[in-house]
């Protein structure tokens, strides 16, 4: 059975709470895997989707990078979105984190990866894009735009990125561009996109395709097929 353990700590003097699961019944040390929540926080989709990679075999952690401050205020969410985007520098110090607290798990034998969705695909990419030294990113639904493009031989990490292509929010210049950079920069990278999926096909709850927002089971369970299959390569 799963362990789910709340996690508060700090980053800067902010206060942060995220989740960790394992599976206590597994006796080795074993990969970490942080999971990037989307864009209402550590929510029940980072909190499952943290519980299914630990019943998949790896220690999860769910980590905030929003803070006590934020979450729970759409207002200061949308701000504060903004300013992760804006702001480099903080994104990755909100990441790293994360990073750090999953690294110091007694569990966690050393190799790590991300996996973000929505806004924590975004985050993920751009760790990678940083040389942040992870095995693996995956970017389900992010964003694949960028205003600090990766430099050749500057991703150190594996990419794998699923993506919906009737995502409004990920057209199909971003889909491009991002396979120029990627190019570019020479990167160990995959890209699927799924036909007729829009953003957020992980999320089950939904439901907006007015806005380009709709869960689709089937591409939530292939893609959840890809990044297993990935992460058999990753971590074999």
């Amino acid at each position: 059975m799963v362990k789910i353990e709340a996690r508060r700590y700090t980053d800067a003097g902010e206060t942060f709470n995220g989740m960790f699961a394992w599976d206590p019944a597994i006796t080795k040390r074993r990969p970490g895997v942080l999971v990037l929540h989307g864009g209402s926080g550590v929510d029940d989709h980072a909190k499952n989707r943290a519980r299914l990679f630990a019943e998949a075999g790896f220690v999860a952690f769910a980590c905030d990078m929003y803070g006590e401050s934020v979450t729970g205020d759409r207002q200061k969410i949308m701000t504060h979105i903004g300013e992760l985007r804006r702001d480099r520098a903080l994104l990755h110090r909100r990441a790293q984190a994360g990073i750090d607290l999953l690294a110091s798990h007694p569990e966690v034998d050393g190799r790590l990866a991300a996996v973000g969705y929505c806004l924590g695909g975004m985050v993920a990419l751009e760790l990678a894009r940083a040389g942040v030294e992870l095995s693996g990113v995956v970017c389900v639904h992010g964003s694949l735009a960028t205003t600090a493009a990766a430099e050749p031989a500057t991703i150190t990490s594996k990419i794998l990125v699923c993506h919906g292509a009737l995502d409004p929010h990920g057209p199909v210049a971003h889909v491009a561009g991002f396979i120029e950079e990627m190019n570019r920069a020479g990167a160990d990278y995959q890209l699927i996109v799924y036909g007729g999926a829009m953003h957020g096909f992980t999320h089950e709850t939904a439901i907006q395709p007015v806005n380009g927002v709709a869960y689709d089971a089937l591409t939530d369970a292939r893609s959840s097929r890809a990044i297993a299959v990935f992460f058999e390569e990753l971590f074999p």
